[in-house]
């Protein structure tokens, strides 16, 4: 991996390189407050406001240049219209074809001035968290605040840019104006913005989304599958990519994601029946259920280091093992055999590839298809967490092949053995092994790592920023920089989980608490749904079935309204924490204390907390992208591994709760699981609030 500061030096404009951000600069100065303060030469105050100073005055000369520069482009489309008037009264094909690709020119120069105030908003990110973690100030906090919205702040220009936007629609009305149809009199107006696309207007559209963090939908869902990209990927590396692209092994590895969310909850609703007619506790679907979860602590290890030889293999090791793994769990029944159900469960979670999905959307998709494809790997897992359960009441009969009995119990696992082989056929013809590095630092990032503009003032690693261009230059940075990492030691993965933690700042630990949190109420619900609505409600397998799936199917609703309205109304950190506490209510209401239980209490109560935890589930991830220490970004043991077993670990305790709970008596499984989920609950919106004052 080519070092960050590097990589900014080698793609600079030269002939701009006297109006970059001076970062080396401001880092000697930062450097040199350290040693005034420790000596009491200087005052913190004067530190402060001194510091603040020298960034005006680096924004300002940044953002001089960036209206200097948009003039010009603006005068070339004045030109250019001049043009355009004259060929609507004498008409000329190949004078329009040169007009649309003067405009065209334009829009490459406007992305490479897009590109300027990008690598300039890195520099303010980097350096900002540089100084609050040299001093242990929240001064990132008070400079955003103070020049956010005041009248004559230049820091809104960095990020919003005003009049790019009106370049951009002078240049896509003229495009859209020059194309074939001249004598239409339909105007750009008339038409969905979708239709008038051009290459260069998609690529302006997409610089300036990663600026301006334009939050939707699309965008917020992808979020949630936590793959992250290069912040300035080189044009080789994009090409690299674009080589490995296959739409169809895409398409298979999304198809692995949702057949594995398919055989996880596809048992849910038959877990206690089975475990009942095998001799056991219905109780005991607690280990059932969870044995899937134990067993993927550890294959998403294995699978995440697999990943950085091969797709294929372990894709076709995970369709095996899962084929495997639902024949004995579907034979345990003719078996009579409680151990063979869990063992096939066991398998069932060493065949899981999440990691692998993770890691080829992030290695083999091109950036300009990234978030869809993230989007696509969320949206495959919430169809198939709703398709699990709906498939399990369609399974209502009873019949015997050669000994082998066919019933609700046993009909999800041959279901999924069918499913798995049809898709191990599918693989095996249609999938492309791409081309893949085999060095370990080239590995995942599984941390979505799009320029947001939050990220542009709260985040970032310590690597040195360098837009000189002399290595001499460096190499005294280097020196001045001793008190951190190495620039070096910073590129290099870690080897071992053990170090991951201890890389793990207290902000990323509070986050990784809330996964936890958000995932342990989540199993509890959907774990415990069977045997609690049995007991209380006399339910059949075919209304747990229909109540899972409906669960299921309100996560992309859901994530639509938090991704279109409520998170562009509100900081992230306001909706994390009103989350929590929506979880925390719905969990309260849930308990059976007093009044008779009721159908509408326990669907209302779980219905609350479901939702609430999808919201909780989005933004969390969103802000752990942003605290996660840059040596977690890369190899086996990345930040994407590490949510991934904190999530899976939730599962197990939840699952193993349930089962423990059963000792005491089925009546009393509601209230003990719902206890252990309040105490959890309550303390990680402690952790919150301690969090957010001190260090955000």
């Amino acid at each position: 991996m080519v070092a960050f500061g590097k990589k900014l030096k080698a793609n600079q404009i030269q002939e701009w390189q006297g109006h970059y951000i001076n970062y080396k600069l401001m880092k000697k100065k930062v450097n040199r407050y350290a040693q005034q303060i420790e000596v009491g030469a200087q005052n913190r105050l004067y530190v402060l406001m001194d510091f603040a100073k020298l960034l005006d005055s680096q924004i300002e000369k940044i953002v001089l240049f960036l209206l200097e520069q948009q003039g010009i482009l603006a005068s070339r489309l004045s030109n250019l219209r001049e043009q355009h008037d004259a060929l609507s009264q004498q008409p000329d094909g190949l004078k329009v074809s040169e007009v649309k690709e003067a405009y065209r020119a334009v829009g490459r120069d406007l992305l490479q001035l897009l590109f300027f105030v990008e690598m300039n908003a890195i520099g303010l990110r980097k350096i900002l968290k540089k100084f609050d973690k040299r001093f242990g100030y929240k001064f990132t906090n008070y400079y955003v605040k103070t020049r956010a919205n005041h009248p004559y702040s230049l820091l809104q220009q960095v990020f919003k840019h005003v009049g790019i936007g009106a370049v951009v629609g002078a240049i896509s009305r003229n495009l859209a104006d020059l194309q074939d149809h001249q004598g239409s009199y339909i105007s750009i107006y008339d038409q969905p913005a979708s239709s008038l696309t051009d290459p260069v207007i998609d690529s302006i559209n997409a610089a300036v989304d990663r600026l301006t963090n334009s939050t939707n939908f699309l965008h917020f869902l992808g979020k949630h599958a936590l793959i992250m990209q290069e912040e300035l990927p080189t044009p080789s590396e994009d090409h690299a990519v674009d080589q490995r692209y296959h739409f169809m092994s895409l398409l298979l590895n999304l198809a692995n994601t949702f057949l594995y969310m398919v055989n996880t909850y596809i048992i849910v609703p038959t877990a206690d029946n089975y475990s009942l007619s095998l001799g056991a506790a219905a109780t005991v679907c607690g280990v059932v259920i969870g044995a899937m979860a134990v067993a993927q602590v550890f294959s998403s290890v294995y699978f995440s280091a697999w990943s950085n030889k091969s797709y294929m293999r372990p894709l076709l090791f995970s369709s095996i093992v899962l084929l495997v793994g639902n024949v004995l769990y579907a034979l345990a029944y003719d078996l009579d055999s409680i151990s063979v159900l869990i063992i096939g469960r066991l398998f069932c979670g060493l065949g899981s590839a999440r990691a692998v999905n993770r890691r080829y959307i992030s290695d083999c998709v091109p950036l300009k298809l990234r978030m869809q494809a993230s989007a696509g790997f969320v949206s495959a897992s919430a169809l198939g967490m709703a398709c699990g359960p709906a498939l399990a009441c369609l399974f209502q009969t009873n019949f015997k092949i050669y000994k082998i009995t066919f019933n609700d119990n046993t009909l999800p696992g041959w279901f999924m053995v069918l499913a798995w082989l049809v898709y191990l056929l599918w693989l095996w013809i249609s999938f492309r092994e791409p081309f893949h590095e085999a060095k370990e630092n080239i590995a995942p990032l599984e941390v979505n790592a799009a320029l947001l503009v939050n990220e542009a003032v709260e985040s970032g690693s310590t690597q040195p920023l360098l837009l000189n261009s002399k290595a001499k230059e460096e190499d005294e940075d280097q020196e001045c920089d001793g008190a951190e990492e190495d620039s070096n030691d910073i590129q290099k993965p870690v080897t071992s989980l053990v170090l991951a933690y201890r890389l793990l700042t207290p902000s990323v630990k509070v986050q990784l608490y809330i996964y936890f949190m958000l995932k342990y109420a989540m199993e509890v619900l959907l774990a415990g749904s069977s045997v609690i609505t049995t007991y209380y409600f006399v339910w059949s397998t075919r209304h747990v079935a229909i109540f899972l799936a409906c669960l299921g199917l309100t996560v992309l609703p859901v994530n639509m309204v938090v991704g279109s309205y409520i998170s562009n109304m509100f900081e992230e950190r306001q909706v994390l924490l009103a989350s929590e506490i929506m979880v925390c209510i719905g969990t309260l209401l849930s308990f059976n204390v007093v009044i008779p239980y009721s159908v509408l209490q326990y669907v209302g109560s779980g219905l609350i907390t479901f939702v609430s935890a999808e919201v909780l589930e989005g933004v969390n991830l969103s802000l752990l992208s942003r605290v996660m220490s840059s040596r977690l970004s890369q190899g086996t043991y990345n930040g994407g591994l590490l949510s991934t077993e904190a999530g899976t670990l939730a599962r197990v305790v939840a699952d193993g709760t349930i089962t423990l709970a059963g000792y005491l008596g089925e009546g009393m499984v509601l209230n003990v699981t719902l206890l252990t989920s309040l105490f959890i609950c309550i303390s990680s919106i402690v952790a919150t609030c301690f969090t957010y004052n001190t260090l955000y």
